[in-house]
């Protein structure tokens, strides 16, 4: 049972989120928060593995809420609920610790879906807004600056895997996994994993993994 608990300080939104989880046999809400004050405490109290976060929020935006609940619990998954009105504060949550994020009009089932595949280890990624996200791409093709096991390794990133499954598929180990991503991310030019696997979803790397 995947535990859920849901920030967001707009009435509708919450209900139609608690109503939508709630039908779902292996999902548990157990705790819904107005403002980012209350998501913290809620979530120190019912020990949620999943947040559905929402950024524009009282007394404690979605932001500084994520850091805070990282802090208490570094195990729990913060997905970030945007409209993408603005990137940058969507960037801001990312690198608070947020795993990744969705927009507020996306269908039901991705909604479902993203909050399972956070709880399993995964990063879901909106891609609709990913250019949005990404800074414009530097001049020259830096795909083809990547090894074809770092196109694979930024590939499997991009799909959304953790670094022990890609070191498993690849058959090597996860100290090598981060020194390829070490390398990729100064190739393509972004600081973290969410923003080179937005960046591998933006380039197409996901739609077919390079051999080897």
């Amino acid at each position: 049972m995947i535990r859920v608990l849901i920030a967001d300080d707009h009435a509708l939104m919450r209900q139609g989120l608690s109503d939508l989880l709630r039908t779902e046999p292996d999902i548990d809400v157990v705790a819904v928060a107005d403002d980012g004050d209350t998501a913290v405490r809620l979530a120190s109290q019912e020990r949620p593995e999943v947040v559905l976060m929402d950024l524009g929020m009282p007394r404690l935006d979605g932001v500084a809420a994520t850091r805070a609940i990282l802090t208490g619990d570094p195990s729990i998954r913060v997905v970030v609920l945007t409209s993408l009105s603005q990137p940058e504060r969507i960037l801001d949550a990312i690198h608070a610790g947020a795993v990744g994020y969705l927009l507020k009009d996306s269908e039901p089932d991705d909604v479902v879906r993203a909050i399972k595949a956070a709880a399993a280890g995964h990063a879901p990624l909106d891609p609709r807004a990913a250019t949005a996200l990404l800074p414009s791409p530097r001049p020259g093709s830096p795909v083809a600056e990547l090894s074809p096991r770092e196109r694979h390794v930024l590939a499997l990133v991009g799909a959304g895997l953790p670094n022990k499954s890609i070191a498993t598929q690849l058959g090597i180990s996860e100290k090598t996994v981060k020194a390829h991503l070490g390398r990729i991310f100064t190739r393509i030019g972004v600081r973290d994993r969410t923003s080179a696997a937005l960046w591998a979803q933006r380039h197409d790397l996901i739609d077919v993994v390079p051999t080897e």
